[in-house]
């Protein structure tokens, strides 16, 4: 049996090593190759006591009764001693109290007027799958009519839970979104920053051979009944060289065989539809640039995902503007929703490089403005993100600065601001997140039951605010 003595020795000499190590061992670590860095604990990181875990139960507590009450929880109340759902309910933040009116009028005669409303949801990796749009989109169109999922890429970066697309031969991204694609010559890349085509760019002559392709969307009600129950599917093009043949099948009947045009920058082809499985083929020999299809009924609300993976929402000055206003007022907008930061925090290393990214994108909502004078702006400002310090993770140290500097760029152009990191608890809350399986590992990205949250909060500020606006336009 080992003495008792002999054992206190040994891990005491083997604290003295470890300590050691830490003292000498290089802050910056020793590098391995091939941006492999070998890393040991500081001393004062060993003998330092965790942070306490932020606590978000409260928060996830009003994010539940709101959805198992399918309102507005009741601690929205003017009369609630609640502070942390008063807080939370009065997320989105305003420096002009007429900042959403635009989107709130609309929404108050939507029942009496026949044309459709239009709400797009821009952003970064966040929200992809359709993560939180799918939320907005099912409570908006429960309340205020419409039926579809919106605007739909012929070849999405990642399926959404609303609709499944597959691709036939040929078919790549051309997008401007994060850089602009180098094999395009044009500044023709829709609303959304990017299109797609079945044939790459090249000369076209008599000898050329047509490509045969195909595309298949289909629609399913995860995201909510109200997703099928579209009537028509509009196909937006532009740019080829040649016409090309296009055959619609709703479900397995072939409904239109017709060519779409030449040229342009701006084509639409409608078609009716009965079924939520429909196919596109395609033949000719150059492809024109696909920009999507909206999925529609022609009346009410339709909330577009527009999802761009590596974005910081600087994009809006490399799109053609009149082609950019042209998709703007057949949509009628009434709300633009950007949705952006997290990827530029990694670059992002002082307050100078804050304050330019700031400016920046104070061009950016002045592009949008002009292209859609008549629609509201919501910017959601960025969600904790966590960084590695030793042994934990702590909030990124530019995040606080970015958001500020935002949500002054937002306040300066009349916008609303939802601020999301305040709203998931504040500075290292992200763990938090993570701890209960609402954000990946990555400490980055909210996972699809994070998103529902955040999405569950986002929507009780906005439809509070909304009633808010009615009882005050009765009053008047």
């Amino acid at each position: 049996m080992q003495h008792p003595i002999k054992t206190l020795a040994a891990l005491a000499s083997l604290f003295l090593i470890l300590g050691l190590m830490a003292f000498v061992y290089p802050k910056a670590g020793i590098s391995l190759g091939g941006g492999v860095v070998l890393k040991f604990p500081e001393l004062a990181e060993l003998l330092h006591k965790k942070q306490p875990k932020k606590d978000i139960s409260k928060i996830l507590a009003l994010a539940d009764k709101i959805n198992a009450n399918d309102s507005i929880a009741a601690s929205d109340s003017p009369q609630t001693k609640d502070t942390t759902a008063i807080k939370l309910i009065n997320t989105i933040q305003f420096r002009n109290k007429e900042s959403l009116d635009a989107f709130f009028d609309a929404l108050s005669i939507i029942k009496s007027d026949p044309k459709s409303i239009r709400v797009l949801h821009y952003g970064d990796s966040q929200i992809e799958c359709d993560r939180i749009t799918d939320y907005l989109r099912m409570k908006l169109q429960s309340q205020f009519g419409g039926n579809g999922p919106g605007f739909v890429s012929l070849m999405p970066i990642s399926q959404s839970i609303t609709n499944k697309v597959v691709n036939g031969y040929g078919w790549d991204r051309y997008q401007t979104f994060t850089s602009k694609d180098k094999r395009v010559k044009h500044n023709n890349f829709g609303f959304t920053g990017g299109f797609t085509r079945f044939t790459g760019y090249k000369t076209i002559t008599d000898t050329s051979v047509a490509v045969s392709t195909n595309v298949i969307i289909s629609t399913t009600k995860l995201a909510g009944t109200n997703n099928l129950g579209y009537k028509k599917i509009k196909l937006f093009y532009g740019g080829s060289q040649t016409k090309t043949w296009c055959e619609f099948y709703d479900g397995p009947a072939l409904s239109s065989a017709d060519s779409l045009e030449k040229g342009g920058n701006f084509n639409i082809k409608e078609y009716s539809v009965a079924t939520s499985s429909h196919e596109f083929k395609f033949k000719g020999k150059d492809s024109p640039d696909f920009y999507g299809i909206s999925l529609e009924s022609g009346t009410g609300v339709y909330v577009d995902n527009i999802p761009q993976r590596g974005s910081s929402g600087t994009f809006f000055q490399h799109i053609n503007f009149s082609q950019l206003k042209s998709f703007y007022d057949n949509f009628n907008v009434k709300l633009i929703v950007l949705q952006y930061g997290g990827n530029a925090l990694p670059s992002l290393k002082s307050k100078e490089n804050v304050t330019n990214f700031a400016n920046y994108f104070n061009g950016q909502i002045a592009i949008i403005k002009r292209a859609a004078p008549n629609a509201s702006i919501l910017f959601i400002g960025p969600a904790d993100m966590g960084v590695k310090e030793g042994t934990e993770y702590i909030t990124h140290p530019m995040l606080e600065d970015t958001r500020n500097a935002l949500r002054e760029v937002a306040f300066k152009n009349g916008c609303a601001f939802f601020d999301m990191y305040d709203c998931m608890g504040g500075s290292n809350s992200m763990s938090s997140w993570v701890d209960e399986k609402l954000a990946a590992a990555d400490y980055i990205h909210f996972s699809p039951q994070g998103a529902r949250k955040i999405a569950t909060l986002l929507y009780s500020s906005l439809i509070t605010n909304y009633n808010n606006y009615v009882k005050t336009k009765l009053k008047k």
